[in-house]
C-alpha cells in the first residue's frame, strides 16, 4: 500500500507537466515581483505626468493660445483701415469679433488656471487696451468712407468747375484780343476806330482777364495738390495761398467790367470760392481725412505694443509653468532610475531561473525524446509506417508515442482504403472529360451540318431562281405579244365593220377585253414572281465593295428616294419627314449600295404603315386628328453608330415581331409585298457585324435602331466572288406567233 503510493508519487514528479508547473511557478513569482515593482514606478510617474497634463501643460498651451490670438488680433487691425468698401470692412469685422470671442474664451481659461494673480492682471489689462484700440478703428471707419466719398465728390466737382472757367474765360481772351487788335466786335458789323479799340483802358481789361483766368487755373491746380497731400502741415500753406488767390480772382473779376456770360462767370466763381473756403471747403475736408488716418497709425503702433508686452507676459507665465514641468520631469526620472535598478535585478534572476530550467531540463531530457518523436512522425508523413513506434518513459512523452503506434495502425487500414477511392475518382474524371468532348464533338457536328445546309439552299436558290426565270420570261414576252395580237385583232374587227352584226362585234370586243384583262393580270403577277427571283439571287450574292461612305449623308438620300417612289405610287400619299442627324457621325467603311437598300427598306415599310393608318383613320372620318411622320436620327457612341428609324403607324403586332426577319413572311397584300425585304436587310446589317432591334406599340409608332460597330470585323478568310446567274431566257419568242 505504501510502496504503491510511493511509486504513484515519483510518477507525478516525474512527469513533464508536473516538472512545468514547478518552473512556471518560480518565473510567475519573478514576474509578479517585477510588476509590483513596475506597478509602484508608474504610480509614481503618473502622478508626475497628471501635474503635467493637468496644471504645467494645459497652462502652456493656454499660454500660446493666447498670445496667437492677440497676434492674430494685430494683424487684422491694418486690414480695417485698408478696407476699400463698408461691405469688406463688414467681412473684416466680423472676422475680427469671431477671433475676439475666441481670445476672450482663452482668457477666461487662463484666469481659472493657478497662476500669478499680478501676472494675469496685466495681461488682462493689455488685451483690453488692443481690443479697445480695435473697435476705435472700427467706428471711426464709416467716417473716413464718408470723408473718402465727400473728397472724391469735391474732385469731380473742382474738375467741372474748372472746366467751366475755361469755357468763359478762354472764350472771353480771344474775343477782347480780336476786338483790340482789328476793331470788330462781332461778326458782320463793321470795325470801330482804332481811336477805340487800341486804347489803354481795352489794354488793362485785357490783362485783367488774363490774371483772372491764370488766377483761377492757380486756385484749381491748388486745391488738387491738397488731394495728393499725406500730412496735415502741409494743408495750411496750400489753404493760405489759395485765399490769397482768391482775393485777386475778385480784383480782376471786378476790373474786367462787362462781359458775356458774366453772371455764370460769378456762380461759378462762388462755387470755387465755397470749395476752399468754409468748414466743409476742400481744406477742411482733407484736413480731417489726414488727421483720421495719423490717428489710426498711432492705433495700429499701440496695437503693436501692447501685443509685444502682452507677449511678454504671456513668456513669462510660460516660463513658470516650465519650471513646474522641469520639477515634475526630474520627480519622475528619480523614480525610473530606482525602478529601473529592481527590475534589473528581477530580471537577472529569471534569466538564472530560465536558463536552469532550458539547460537542464527542456533541452536534456524534453527535447531529446521530442525529437526522437517528432523525427518518427516525419517519417510516417513520408509513408513508413511499417516500423513500431517504441519510446522509453512514464511522462507524457511516452504516451503520446503510444497513441502515435495507434494511429500509425489506424493509417496503414486508411492507406488502403484511399488508394481504392482515388482509382474511383480518377475513373469518374475521366468519364467526365469523355462526356465534355463528346458534347464538342456533337456541337461542332450540329455547325457544319448546318453550315452545309446553309450552302446547299444558297446554291439550291440560285439554280432554282435562275430556271425560274426563263420560263417568266417567256410568260411575260408572250402575254405581250399577246396583247400586241388582240390590238392587231381589232384593227382587222374595224375594217370589216360591214360583215358582222352588232351582236357579233360586242361579242368579239368584250371577248377581246377579258383577254386583254387577263393578260394584263398575267403580267403583273409575272412581273411580282420575277421580284422574287431577284431578292432571292439577291440574297444568294454580294454586291458592290467596301469603301468609306458618310453615313448621315446616305441615310438623308435613301429616305427621301423610299418618300418619293411611295409618292409616284400612290399621289395621294402624305408624310412628314423628320432628321436629328448626328454631325459627329462621319464616314464608315460599307458596302453603301447594300447598306442604302436597307435604309430604303426599312423606310418604305415605315410609309406603307403610316399611309395604310391614314387610309383607316379617314375612313373612319378622322384623318385630319393624324399627320403621317417618320423621323430618322443616328448617333455616334465610343464603340459604335446607332441609326434609328420611327414611324407613327400602327405597330407591329407582338406575335409577329419574331417573324419579320423570316424569308417570305409579310403582312402585306400577295400583290404588295414578297416577304423578303427584312430578311435580305437584317442579311446586309449581319454583314456589316450589325444588329437590328426592333422596338413598338401596336396602334402608337414602331421603331427599328441599327448598330454598326466602328470597327468592321475582317472575313476569316478570302471571299470568291459568285458569278453571275444568266438572266436571259434560252429562246427569244417570235413577235409573229
Amino acid at each position: 500500500m505504501l510502496r504503491d503510493r510511493l511509486r504513484s508519487l515519483l510518477d507525478f514528479a516525474l512527469r513533464i507537466s508536473t516538472q512545468m508547473y514547478v518552473a512556471i511557478g518560480v518565473l510567475v513569482s519573478l514576474t509578479v515581483a517585477a510588476l509590483a515593482v513596475s506597478w509602484l514606478s508608474f504610480n509614481s510617474i503618473e502622478g508626475t505626468q497628471d501635474r503635467v497634463n493637468e496644471e504645467s501643460l494645459p497652462r502652456i498651451v493656454t499660454a500660446f493660445r493666447v498670445t496667437e490670438l492677440s497676434g492674430q488680433l494685430v494683424a487684422a487691425a491694418p486690414r480695417l483701415t485698408v478696407a476699400a468698401t463698408p461691405q469688406e470692412l463688414d467681412a473684416v469685422s466680423a472676422e475680427i469679433v469671431e477671433t475676439q470671442d475666441e481670445f476672450r474664451g482663452e482668457l477666461e481659461l487662463l484666469e481659472q488656471q493657478d497662476i500669478d494673480a499680478a501676472l494675469f492682471v496685466a495681461i488682462r489689462s493689455r488685451a483690453r487696451q488692443l481690443e479697445s484700440n480695435i473697435a476705435q478703428i472700427e467706428v471711426e471707419m464709416p467716417t473716413s468712407f464718408a470723408l473718402a466719398v465727400e473728397i472724391e465728390a469735391l474732385r469731380v466737382q473742382l474738375a467741372e468747375i474748372s472746366q467751366k472757367l475755361d469755357d468763359i474765360l478762354l472764350p472771353a481772351l480771344d474775343e477782347q484780343l480780336f476786338y483790340q487788335m482789328t476793331g470788330y466786335r462781332q461778326i458782320g458789323e463793321p470795325p470801330v476806330p482804332r481811336e477805340r479799340h487800341f486804347t489803354e483802358a481795352q489794354i488793362i481789361r485785357y490783362r485783367h482777364l488774363l490774371a483772372l483766368q491764370t488766377d483761377t487755373a492757380i486756385a484749381t491746380q491748388l486745391l488738387s495738390s491738397a488731394f495728393s497731400v499725406s500730412n496735415a502741415a502741409l494743408i495750411e500753406p496750400l489753404q493760405e495761398s489759395f485765399e490769397s488767390v482768391t482775393d485777386r480772382i475778385e480784383i480782376s473779376a471786378a476790373a474786367i467790367g462787362l462781359i458775356a456770360q458774366r453772371g455764370y462767370l460769378v456762380s461759378v466763381l462762388t462755387e470755387l470760392f465755397e470749395l476752399g473756403v468754409g468748414t466743409d471747403s476742400g481744406f477742411a475736408l482733407i484736413t480731417r481725412q489726414l488727421e483720421l488716418g495719423e490717428r489710426q497709425r498711432e492705433l495700429l503702433a499701440q496695437n503693436r505694443v501692447q501685443a509685444a508686452e502682452l507677449a511678454s507676459g504671456v513668456q513669462e507665465l510660460i516660463s513658470n509653468a516650465q519650471s513646474d514641468a522641469d520639477e515634475a520631469t526630474s520627480a519622475s526620472s528619480d523614480a525610473i532610475g530606482t525602478s529601473r535598478i529592481l527590475l534589473l535585478v528581477i530580471a537577472g534572476i529569471s534569466v538564472v531561473v530560465g536558463l536552469s530550467i532550458i539547460l537542464g531540463f527542456v533541452s536534456r531530457v524534453l527535447l531529446r525524446r521530442l525529437n526522437q518523436l517528432s523525427n518518427r512522425m516525419r517519417r510516417m508523413a513520408d509513408g513508413d509506417l511499417e516500423d513500431e513506434v517504441v519510446i522509453s518513459g512514464r511522462d507524457e512523452v511516452s504516451e503520446m508515442a503510444d497513441a502515435l503506434e495507434i494511429f500509425r495502425r489506424h493509417a496503414l487500414e486508411v492507406q488502403r482504403l484511399n488508394l481504392v477511392e482515388k482509382l474511383a475518382e480518377e475513373l469518374g474524371e475521366k468519364n467526365n472529360q469523355l462526356e465534355q468532348v463528346l458534347d464538342e464533338l456533337h456541337r461542332a457536328q450540329d455547325q457544319i451540318v448546318m453550315r452545309e445546309k446553309l450552302a446547299a439552299l444558297g446554291e439550291v436558290t440560285a439554280g432554282v431562281a435562275h430556271e425560274i426565270r426563263n420560263p417568266l420570261n417567256f410568260v411575260k414576252n408572250f402575254s405581250e405579244v399577246s396583247a400586241e395580237l388582240i390590238e392587231e385583232l381589232e384593227e382587222v374587227l374595224e375594217e370589216a365593220e360591214g360583215e358582222l352584226t352588232d351582236e357579233q362585234r360586242e361579242l368579239i370586243g368584250d371577248i377581246a377585253a377579258d383577254l386583254t384583262e387577263n393578260l394584263e393580270r398575267i403580267r403583273s403577277h409575272g412581273d411580282r414572281a420575277n421580284r422574287i427571283v431577284h431578292d432571292m439571287l439577291t440574297m444568294s450574292r454580294e454586291t458592290g465593295e467596301w469603301r468609306l461612305a458618310d453615313i448621315n449623308g446616305l441615310l438623308e438620300e435613301h429616305t427621301r428616294l423610299a418618300f418619293h417612289s411611295a409618292r409616284a405610287v400612290d399621289p395621294d400619299f402624305q408624310l412628314n419627314l423628320e432628321f436629328e442627324l448626328d454631325p459627329e457621325v462621319g464616314e464608315l467603311d460599307v458596302l453603301p449600295q447594300d447598306l442604302g437598300r436597307v435604309f430604303i427598306n426599312m423606310v418604305g415599310n415605315s410609309c406603307h404603315a403610316t399611309d395604310e393608318k391614314r387610309k383607316r383613320l379617314a375612313s373612319a372620318g378622322e384623318e385630319h386628328s393624324y399627320m403621317p411622320t417618320v423621323r430618322t436620327s443616328s448617333r455616334r457612341t465610343a464603340e459604335s453608330i446607332e441609326i434609328k428609324i420611327r414611324d407613327n403607324g400602327d405597330g407591329i403586332p407582338p406575335d409577329v415581331v419574331d417573324k419579320i426577319f423570316n424569308p417570305f413572311f409579310t403582312t402585306k397584300p400577295t400583290d404588295q409585298g414578297t416577304g423578303l425585304g427584312l430578311a435580305i436587310t437584317n442579311d446586309i446589317v449581319r454583314e456589316h457585324g450589325g444588329t437590328i432591334a426592333v422596338d413598338t406599340a401596336p396602334g402608337e409608332f414602331t421603331e427599328m435602331t441599327i448598330t454598326l460597330p466602328l470597327q468592321r470585323a475582317e472575313a476569316s478568310a478570302e471571299e470568291q466572288p459568285e458569278q453571275e446567274p444568266d438572266d436571259e431566257p434560252e429562246e427569244e419568242p417570235s413577235s409573229e406567233a
